[in-house]
């Protein structure tokens, strides 16, 4: 059985690579690298690798934990380090970040030697992140975070479905995350002020409840001198995160109705100047998010908001976070035009771990208890996955410096409940990753609409030969 699970991460760290081109004592070993790239293998048939009770397993001395950037990293050092001391063990973490890649093959690696690796060597926790979930939550390293772990369907009862269903494969939960990832628009207040003569976060939606309403507004801002959005991607999620059909269906690739979409807006706002011509994580794209930048707004979700908008719109990078440092409370958010999410991280216990307490408490603490997950919120203006904390926050009197003193999470909160997963499928991030690369270059106006077309169908192909146009 372990060399048909082994099987499938080698066949798809394969495939990925040819289509390359998202403690009390806590360590960390950082390897260099970084991207959300290889996709799972495909529908090809899974089996649990055999192992033994875990329960009754000596728990080991080093827990291995593998992750892409520091987030999850901050997150335990601030709210958990003391379950080391608890379970009297050294938690090490392998940093590897998204580039290329580097990611998931280090991983890939790492699960596909767990059996000879020694007790202490091997990975015990690994993060993953939506577009990709499946490939593991597939693959036999994922444990059931209720049969294997322990975890009790009252300690996940406040967690958003939409979170469980993700990470779900018949019915068996394999991952569990602190996020949830509802989107919005972020908008530049001062900007908003000078040509539509508001800021207030309801009355600037008035001017984007719909994309007709959106485009509208955008070529106001272009009459004004400023830019609606920084560059090709930026609306992408909002219109494939409400695609009518998976990306795949029978084997075959679809070319969803609101692709088409997107790439019609992208193209006309290219055209007519109502974009910067940037790309996703660009260094341009990162700077129209500051002081500097001429851009009205961003599509993001909780992460993008606390995380990477924030830290784009210091002046200085390690400034100090307060009102008059770059633009900090210059940002405020609305619904925007659709409702969408757009990421998020899950924590997977491994198979063949010896740290099932510690991981059990951890999960507990970062994932499950409401007391955590508020006060995340309130320390980092993350929007944490436990409805009754969120609900309980969105009712109060809580304000955002960042945002000019709103209360984002009432907003997000509203927008949770209308995130809709019924579309996902296997090849989510393979898909998405080349219908924008692809359309970078028709943009650019380096290919035709058609001939763009013809690369996306040859990289995804590529990617997963099982599939077809």
């Amino acid at each position: 059985m372990k060399r048909k699970v082994v099987s499938l991460l080698m066949v798809a760290a394969m495939l990925t690579g040819m289509a390359a081109g998202c403690g009390s004592e806590a360590n960390s070993t950082n390897v260099a690298g970084g991207n959300a790239g290889a996709e799972n293998g495909g529908d090809a048939e899974t089996e649990n690798p055999e192992s033994e009770d875990l329960e009754t397993q000596e728990q080991g001395k080093v827990v291995n934990i593998y992750c892409w950037n520091d987030e999850f990293k901050s997150r335990y050092e601030a709210y958990a380090a003391d379950l080391a001391e608890k379970h009297g063990v050294e938690v090490n973490f392998v940093i590897v970040a998204n580039e290329n890649n580097a990611y998931q093959n280090n991983l890939d690696q790492a699960l596909m030697g767990q059996e000879a690796a020694a007790a202490d060597d091997k990975v015990d926790v690994f993060l993953i992140e939506a577009d990709y979930a499946s490939k593991y939550t597939k693959s036999g390293y994922a444990l059931d975070v209720v049969k294997d772990i322990g975890l009790t369907e009252e300690d996940l009862a406040q967690q958003y479905q939409y979170t469980k269903d993700i990470v779900s494969v018949d019915g068996a939960q394999m991952g569990t995350t602190w996020q949830a990832t509802p989107g919005l628009f972020a908008y530049r207040r001062s900007i908003a002020k000078e040509v539509l003569g508001t800021d207030d976060p309801a009355e600037v939606q008035s001017y984007l409840s719909d994309w007709d309403k959106f485009d509208e507004t955008a070529q106001k801002m272009n009459e004004y001198g400023y830019y609606m959005l920084s560059g090709y991607d930026d609306s992408f999620r909002a219109f494939s995160n409400n695609m009518s059909a998976p990306w795949v269906t029978d084997g075959k690739i679809n070319i969803d109705d609101q692709i088409n979409k997107w790439i019609d807006q992208t193209m006309e706002y290219t055209e007519k100047g109502y974009n910067n011509k940037t790309t996703l994580w660009a260094p341009e794209w990162s700077a129209d998010q500051g002081p500097d930048g001429k851009v009205f707004g961003f599509f993001y979700s909780t992460w993008g908001i606390n995380f990477t908008l924030l830290g784009n719109s210091l002046a200085d990078p390690e400034g100090e976070q307060a009102v008059g440092n770059g633009i900090y409370g210059d940002y405020a958010c609305c619904e925007g035009p659709v409702p969408y999410y757009w990421g998020g991280t899950w924590i997977c216990a491994a198979q063949g771990t010896d740290n099932i307490p510690f991981i059990k408490d951890m999960m507990l603490r970062l994932t499950c208890d409401q007391e955590t997950m508020k006060q995340i919120t309130l320390d980092t203006q993350d929007y944490t996955n436990n409805q009754a904390a969120m609900e309980e926050i969105a009712n109060s009197d809580y304000s955002s410096d960042f945002l000019g003193g709103q209360n984002h999470i009432a907003l997000f909160s509203e927008a949770a409940k209308k995130i809709d997963m019924s579309n996902i499928s296997d090849y989510d991030q393979g898909c998405n990753e080349c219908i924008q690369n692809a359309f970078h270059e028709y943009f650019e106006g380096n290919v035709t609409r058609e001939e763009a077309l013809d690369n996306f169908y040859t990289a995804v192909m590529e990617r997963y030969p099982e599939l077809s146009r």
